[in-house]
């Protein structure tokens, strides 16, 4: 008896392995060598391809495709209908498969509704990327971007809120009451 859910429609491959607790609901397709950590939720339609990692309590909103090359650490959430991307050119009469670019995010990033991620670019850690973005390029820790292309436009607590520094670098996440600091344009949790 498998110690996770998975609705009578979804169609899971041999050869994956999926933690305890996840959830894997309404038409959804878990392809074979694929790797999903424990409490993960992935909605209906969802699609995780070859060789994807997913880390533990990763959220996969509906009609997400996972393709082979992306790697989700921990506590990531996967708006709905977000897009990542695994090759740079792709051609219906040429095949790249073995050009599959990789694409990384970090633990707690969160990818807001209809957001694209252009293979090869990583997101930092609790990064937020703004429904409909489109990322072209690496996203650092904490950075909140919207936009297409995408730009940063500011700087995003672990909670989901956005900092304000004063002028000495200094910010207090208004829910948790973190504290945070910029210095060379890098944003770290102070403990």
């Amino acid at each position: 008896m498998n110690d996770y859910f998975a609705h009578e429609t979804a169609v899971i491959d041999e050869g994956c392995e999926i933690g305890a607790g996840t959830k894997i609901w309404h038409f959804s397709h878990i392809m074979s060598n694929s790797k999903i950590g424990k409490n993960c939720n992935l909605g209906q339609n969802v699609v995780v391809s070859p060789n994807v990692v997913l880390g533990e309590n990763v959220k996969v909103q509906n009609n997400v495709s996972i393709y082979s090359g992306v790697i989700c650490e921990d506590d990531v959430f996967l708006g709905p209908s977000m897009v990542f991307t695994n090759v740079i050119n792709p051609r219906s009469a040429i095949v790249r498969r073995g050009e599959y670019q990789k694409t990384l995010v970090k633990k707690g990033a969160s990818i807001g509704a209809n957001a694209t991620i252009v293979c090869g670019n990583n997101i930092g850690e609790y990064a937020f990327i703004g429904a409909g973005a489109v990322v072209t390029k690496e996203v650092l820790p904490y950075a909140l971007v919207v936009g297409n292309p995408s730009k940063q436009i500011g700087w995003i607590s672990e909670y989901g809120h956005r900092l304000e520094f004063n002028e000495q670098g200094f910010a207090t996440c208004i829910e948790s009451g973190e504290k945070y600091k910029l210095e060379n344009n890098k944003v770290e949790k102070i403990t």
